[in-house]
């Protein structure tokens, strides 16, 4: 009797872990040479897909796709959208979109460098929101929805010259608890912090967790992948002109933007307003005069992603959408946030020989330019594609040159003042 009461207890457990040993154990993973996979995966903009490695690495080997990192932009779908025009108009490139709400810097850092043999010497778009450079830096749970233990194993397995950069990493990863909750993890970050490479047992447990995590990425990162953009650029893709005409298309986006704006004077699409702003927007009134972009700890976690862009010659678009001039207004946030905050990331940018910038910051007074307060829609996208298409199209024989500053690392820079910055020539 006690032991048929010991396996009515124990049973389910050790059958679940044989099942579990059986699964990891097992030579079964995702086929990522399924082209289907791929393409599903490019527009899921899907929380595994982010952290894990498998499927979007394989995805940037294969050539065909170049990674669009940014936030939430990338899934406000219009006809002008960057993935509606690269279906529509068969051009040689699919984007691979790498962006949620909250992928700002320091995951962005981490999926790069995690790619960075399948992404070096490659071309990449890289979109920079203004409203990721608030004083305190990313959001704690928006770093918490993406935060990747793999990331960060595979980061401290490649560590051998302990660079600035490695030590500024550290140091900002150890500001968020979640990452405090392993301890293991903590240990390595303090080490690099001081200069000190991981130790011979620290690097074994690093491997175990690692083939674990990576097992995990072959398993599961496939899952969701059917929850994806593809039915709306397909939607989108079918109302264009069959040749690319872009006085057609400026067309279009105005006819889109005007039908989908008639229930606000602030020109943000219908939808996002009634849902997010309708029932507050009396409080919103004047509600951003205090707001500043122009200082924090986003310069430094951006510097990051130029330091992995410039150690693999990696060729990147930046683009700078603005924010809804109305709302602006509205709001109250002062003109010389967004020209200051401008002013310093593209200096931040040119003076280290990132020179293929779009810089829209003043066309937010643009009829339908964006979508809401700070994403870009019909004519946005349009505007941008401007610059992706050329880029994309153009063939660069000489690898690019860039000169990393490490000042850009610094708590000075992060509170520099952009009246005090020289213009960059």
């Amino acid at each position: 009797m006690m032991k048929k009461r010991l396996f009515s207890i124990f049973g389910p457990l050790i059958c679940a872990a044989v099942l579990l040993g059986v699964l990891f154990l097992s030579p079964w993973k995702i086929d990522t040479s399924d082209p289907k996979i791929l393409a599903q995966a490019a527009t899921a903009m899907n929380d595994s897909v982010f952290r894990g490695d498998m499927i979007k690495n394989e995805a940037i080997e294969t050539g065909k796709y170049v990674p669009f990192f940014g936030s939430s932009e990338l899934n406000r779908v219009s006809a002008t959208h960057p993935s509606v025009l690269a279906q529509k108009y068969n051009r040689d490139y699919t984007p691979f979109l790498l962006g949620a709400p909250g992928t700002q810097s320091l995951t962005q850092y981490g999926m790069i460098k995690s790619m960075a043999k399948e992404l070096a010497g490659k071309k990449a778009v890289f979109i920079i929101s203004p409203q990721w450079f608030t004083p305190k830096g990313v959001n704690e749970q928006y770093f918490n929805n993406y935060y990747s233990e793999q990331h960060v194993y595979k980061w401290l397995t490649t560590v051998n010259n302990i660079s600035e950069a490695d030590k500024y990493y550290a140091r900002r990863l150890l500001e968020f608890p979640k990452v405090k909750n392993n301890q293991l993890t903590v240990d390595m970050l303090k080490q690099i912090q001081e200069g000190k490479l991981p130790t011979e047992t620290q690097k074994a447990q690093i491997d175990l967790q690692l083939n674990l995590f990576d097992r995990e990425d072959e398993l599961f990162s496939g899952i969701g992948l059917g929850k994806n953009l593809a039915d709306k650029i397909d939607h989108f893709a079918q109302g264009l002109p069959a040749k690319y005409d872009f006085n057609q298309l400026i067309s279009i986006a105005n006819k889109e933007g005007r039908a989908d704006t008639t229930n606000n004077s602030l020109g943000i699409k219908n939808t996002f307003y009634a849902s997010h702003l309708q029932s507050r927007i009396e409080k919103m009134k004047n509600s951003q005069k205090d707001w500043d972009y122009r200082y924090g700890p986003e310069y430094s976690d951006f510097q990051l992603v130029l330091d992995e862009f410039a150690k693999n010659q990696v060729e990147v678009l930046f683009i700078i959408p603005p924010i809804n001039q109305k709302w602006m207004d509205y709001t109250g946030l002062p003109k010389e946030v967004l020209t200051g905050f401008d002013k310093k990331i593209r200096y931040q940018l040119t003076s280290q020989g990132f020179t293929n910038i779009a810089d829209l910051t003043t066309q937010g007074n643009v009829d339908y330019f964006m979508e809401d307060t700070i994403h870009m829609g019909w004519r946005g996208w349009l505007a941008a594609d401007e610059y992706i298409k050329p880029f994309m199209e153009t063939k660069t024989k000489v690898k690019p040159t860039y000169k990393m500053d490490e000042r850009f690392l610094s708590e000075d820079w992060q509170k520099e003042a952009p009246v005090n910055i020289e213009k960059n020539e």
